[in-house]
């Protein structure tokens, strides 16, 4: 007998597209217990109450940790269907570099989702944190075909709400996925001498015109003044370095951990 936690990530790892074979050896796990993993799920993912499923829809109850993993989604994220299976699977990968992250995308899914159970499947260089729902697409209508940079990203009208209420932990969410606090230095000459001085400054980047926008119409809520950067890899790379407002950044986002 396997525990609960030991078969969803067994099926994390098929969920990745890999084979039955590969999953068995790396596992030790027979290939036709995985397989009836696969075909009975119910255990794993069932159906429970939707806020959004009700008569009347309503928002998540935690709204904060939803601010903040909806941040970390629409950097990192994605939601996936796999054949043969009923309900999606949310994965948020986070470099390993970075455990304390690791910690607190674990608690936002499940402040998110208390009634689903999460976990961690190691990849080669960063942890994918993934929990099966039916509703993880009642949570993130953004989800659809393709990637997405390649679609149009458009919050829905609660999920604003949300992002108003708590801009704050929707910013800390997207600079957790795709941001970084980073040291600059420059030189400059006073009386006569050359000198070093260096200063911190915050960095976003994303492919996606839709997702930076949303970012930075929360930076202007906020109070935080930014500047558009080169384009790297037709990624806009958005930069926050006035004094002001880096000292806003890390009293509210601070550096990953």
């Amino acid at each position: 007998m396997y525990d609960r936690s030991t078969r969803e990530q067994t099926l994390a790892l098929v969920a990745q597209g890999r084979s039955l074979n590969s999953v068995s050896k790396q596992t030790g796990i027979s290939r036709f217990a995985i397989r009836s993993w696969q075909t009975r799920v119910e255990p794993l993912s069932r159906r429970t109450e939707c806020p959004r499923c009700e008569r009347v829809p309503r928002p998540p109850e935690a709204a904060t940790a939803y601010a903040y993993l909806l941040g970390l989604y629409l950097g990192d994220g994605c939601l996936s269907k796999q054949p043969g299976r009923r309900g999606y699977a949310l994965r948020i990968a986070c470099a390993d570099a970075w455990p304390g992250l690791i910690a607190t995308c674990r608690e936002a899914i499940k402040a998110v989702r208390p009634m689903n159970s999460v976990c961690n499947v190691q990849c080669q260089g960063c942890v994918m944190v993934t929990s099966y729902s039916h509703h993880w697409p009642c949570l993130f209508p953004q989800h659809g075909p393709g990637k997405k940079h390649e679609r149009r990203i458009q919050l829905d009208a609660w999920q604003q709400q949300i992002v108003d209420d708590h801009p704050w932990e929707f910013l800390r969410g997207l600079m957790h996925s795709d941001g970084c606090r980073i040291t600059n230095w420059t030189t400059r000459t006073v009386g006569g001498e050359r000198k070093r001085y260096e200063y911190p400054r915050y960095f976003f980047t994303n492919r996606s015109v839709d997702i930076v926008r949303l970012y930075t119409d929360t930076l202007d809520k906020v109070g935080v003044e930014w500047k558009s950067g080169r384009q790297s890899r037709r990624a806009e790379n958005i930069s926050v370095a006035r004094k002001a407002s880096v000292a806003l950044m890390d009293q509210h986002i601070g550096p990953k951990y």
